[in-house]
């Protein structure tokens, strides 16, 4: 299981995932935080991004907050290699 400690940006103008000097996840969605849809359209984005099914991520903490706690069960990757999948 790899826990991910990620900062969203909902209503960007894109989609996108970066990693911030700090060396932590940022994620930007075009999606508006209305009544959920960010966390859902989060949930299918990192999905589609990481090739992984939505079963396998879950939202653990940050349900309203840009802070977001996401859990992924798999073995498919490790933290380091998402994290430097991302780098600039």
């Amino acid at each position: 299981m790899i826990t991910l400690h990620v900062k969203v940006k909902p209503g960007s103008s894109r989609d996108e995932i970066s990693v911030d000097e700090t060396g932590h996840l940022q994620i930007r969605i075009r999606e508006h935080p209305i009544d959920g849809a960010a966390n859902a359209y989060l949930i299918n984005f990192i999905s589609k991004e990481l090739k992984l099914s939505k079963r396998v991520i879950h939202l653990e903490k940050g349900a309203t907050s840009r802070f977001k706690k996401i859990c992924l069960d798999t073995n498919v990757y490790s933290l380091e290699q998402i994290i430097n999948r991302y780098k600039k």
